[in-house]
């Protein structure tokens, strides 16, 4: 990637995405990767076309405007000519050519419909040329992994109507792309074709192209442009009548609020057991274990199917016997799932691997929250032998030593370390020297004894009082395990994890706020962890750093270790809010909320630096993070809960000491559903009080507000 490229295509790229397809476009709907390596038409894994570019005559249109619609269906590119010079003369002056590129995503299937007006006094006469190529690079090839050889390129086959690259990979899957115009175009070759167009004054002229996606053995599916663009809206249209809808007295909010939920949808992708959040755009467009479960979980309250779905398909997907070469052990559940043809050769082990830590005891949590919040008992029910097993990985094999701590040690071709901060340096002591394994987590101790509270509360439910009652004693003996061994009184937190030797990493880190969300500490620690914070070498302004800037590897620069990462931030808030601590749970809202004024289209990325907030400046970008990215996309609407206090019971509503920050002064809810109704209400604060009012209800549906 060339230098300063990852700027241009954070600031300037355009992301579309349906199902298991993703394009990334520059802000003139072009694909070059010499000036955005992560440019390109993604299907499964595989970059499908590397180079798509448009020129009027041999020049550059000039850009008017582009934009991605709110609701992410659509990327439309508004251009006009330059000046348009024959034998030394202006035979048409710039800005007399409008030409409107619409583009989207449909299935395996990249659509667009270019519009062409004349207003020049003049009839004209236009050359449109098309430029295409592709190097079906795996997305591990594109992300910077070097392959010793690739797999076969044959010839381009070419007709009157379409261009089709063909390659076969080392996994000896055949992969196509097929270029098609209609109508068809004046000339065609291997890599261009060319549209001849007159136009008389005020006439229009529209064509159409399709980049069709195949791996070998698919079929090759027939949709219109008008058709496949009809089925996009209606799915957005059905997201909107199956989820919750929140809308608040403050614009630039509900900007971050409508594209957070947008970039969910978005990124929700269909399977064979329900709809599962794909983790992020361009690098993870897959499904990870841990990243769709704390995204199920933070969208919960707004649409529980997303919950049923993912926990649906990792039930399935839970590993039933032993691969050391996958990680897997009985009743662990799955990291990350991937399709491409490195994955299919081993020359990564990611096909199906299930290297995450903290995956299992987190899809435990997921499954009783749903529950919980939905009361249905009959999909308990048919993943309950899931649960057990995952409780029972916990026990058998996610304790190596049998010292009460799930711990890990690190993977021969998978991941070293494998929290949600696995990169190789992100784990440590206090000098700096990165951990001896086995390693147990603090977060993860947390997880553990979260998941085995609500695997009792759903045993009990179920009438297996022993199973409850073991769990219940289980996840006390962690509680007291957590704070005998992981608090450190020099430090007055948290430690960041323990080694094999059970020596403390005496590291202030952000992973111990995640007992907070866990509630698997005592109320006057997690007031000390409320102050720790928001200490100025913790919180940066734009929200709290992965890691305290009094620490040796301390780099606001790096993925783990000082950046700022919403989806940590919003288990931490959330957190707080159990405990009490709205205020500093709203603090972290305003902070993320004033951060995604600064993004383009109010997306919160992946993550972004750490450095101090300074005034009149942004948060400063992080080179090559995901956006959208999934968990971050959720992370306001745990917030949100959280400082309401919003739970569910059977058909209840319950806000506990509901609190709004200052910038929001009415919040309105709608189609907020229970089992047996729903109910729209409306929302508004005086002072730190606030008042909910019922503005219309179906249903059996109870409203309790607790101040």
């Amino acid at each position: 990637m060339k230098e300063n490229s990852f700027i241009e295509s954070f600031i300037e790229s355009y992301t579309l995405k349906h199902e298991e397809s993703f394009a990334i476009f520059d802000h003139y709907g072009n694909i070059d990767i010499s000036k955005n390596n992560e440019e390109g038409v993604y299907y499964e894994g595989t970059r499908f076309l590397s180079y798509w570019k448009f020129y009027l005559f041999d020049k550059n249109p000039i850009l008017l405007s582009s934009a991605v619609k709110e609701d992410n269906s659509l990327l439309t590119v508004d251009l006009t000519n330059p000046d348009i010079i024959k034998n030394g003369e202006i035979i048409i002056p710039k800005g007399n050519i409008h030409i409107l590129r619409s583009k989207f995503l449909y299935e395996n299937c990249c659509y667009e419909k270019i519009h062409l007006k004349n207003f020049f006094l003049l009839p004209v006469e236009l050359e449109l040329n098309f430029y295409f190529n592709n190097d079906f690079a795996d997305i591990f090839e594109v992300r910077g992994y070097k392959r010793k050889r690739k797999g076969k390129f044959f010839p381009v086959e070419v007709k009157k109507d379409k261009i089709k690259f063909i390659y076969e990979g080392l996994d000896n899957i055949i992969r196509e792309t097929i270029v098609s115009f209609n109508p068809p175009p004046e000339n065609i070759f291997s890599t261009k074709a060319t549209y001849k167009v007159k136009l008389n004054p005020k006439e229009s002229f529209t064509f159409y192209l399709t980049v069709k996606c195949l791996i070998e053995k698919q079929n090759l599916t027939k949709c219109s442009y008008k058709k496949a663009f009809y089925y996009i809206k209606r799915r957005v249209k059905d997201w909107e009548n199956k989820s919750c809808k929140i809308y608040t007295s403050n614009e630039q909010f509900n900007q971050w609020l409508k594209r957070s939920w947008a970039d969910i949808v978005m990124l929700t992708t269909s399977t064979e057991y329900g709809v599962y959040p794909y983790a992020g755009i361009p690098w993870f467009n897959t499904v990870f274990g841990r990243d769709g479960i704390i995204t199920a979980l933070e969208c919960l309250w707004i649409n529980p199917s997303i919950a049923k779905g993912t926990l649906a398909f990792l039930a399935h997907h839970q590993a039933k016997e032993f691969n050391p070469e996958q990680d897997a052990e009985p009743g662990k559940i799955i990291h990350e799932i991937r399709k491409g043809e490195m994955a299919r050769t081993g020359e990564i082990p990611y096909s199906k691997y299930y290297g995450s830590v903290d995956a299992t005891p987190l899809f435990v949590i997921l499954a009783s929250k749903y529950f919980e919040r939905t009361g249905d008992i009959d999909f308990i029910k048919s993943i309950w032998k899931n649960i057990v097993l995952a409780i029972s990985w916990i026990d058998n094999y996610g304790d190596v030593d049998g010292d009460g701590f799930v711990e890990y040690f690190p993977s021969k071709k998978g991941l070293t370390n494998k929290g949600w901060k696995d990169s190789e340096d992100s784990i440590f002591y206090e000098d700096g020297t990165l951990v001896k394994p086995p390693v147990a987590l603090v977060e993860v101790q947390g997880y553990v004894y979260k998941a085995k509270r609500e695997a009792s509360k759903l045993a009990r439910i179920l009438g297996e009082k022993e199973l409850a009652s073991k769990w219940e004693k289980s996840a006390e003996k962690i509680k007291e395990l957590i704070e005998e061994k992981f608090w450190c009184d020099e430090m007055n937190c948290y430690v960041l994890a323990l080694d094999g030797d059970k020596k403390q990493c005496k590291v202030r880190a952000s992973n111990a706020g995640h007992l907070l969300f866990t509630k698997a500490i005592t109320p006057s620690k997690a007031r000390i962890l409320a102050s720790l914070f928001f200490e100025k070498h913790f919180f940066s302004g734009w929200g709290i750093r992965t890691l305290s800037s009094l620490e040796v590897r301390y780099n606001p620069l790096s993925y783990h270790n000082g950046s700022v990462w919403p989806h940590d931030n919003a288990l931490i808030a959330f957190g707080l809010s159990l405990y009490g601590f709205k205020e500093e749970a709203m603090k972290i809202l305003k902070a993320l909320f004033e951060a995604s004024t600064f993004f383009r289209l109010h997306r919160i990325p992946e993550l972004f630096c750490g450095f101090e907030r300074r005034p009149n400046e942004g948060p400063t970008y992080y080179p090559v993070a995901c956006h959208p990215q999934a968990w971050s996309a959720g992370a306001v609407f745990l917030i949100l809960q959280g400082c309401l206090g919003l739970s569910f019971e059977k058909n209840e509503i319950i806000f506990k000491h509901p609190m709004l920050p200052q910038f929001l002064e009415e919040l309105w809810i709608k189609d907020l559903a229970v089992k047996n109704g729903k109910v729209d209400l409306y929302l508004k604060r005086y002072g730190n009080d606030v008042v909910v009012n019922i503005i219309k209800k179906e249903g059996e549906v109870k409203i309790f507000v607790e101040k």
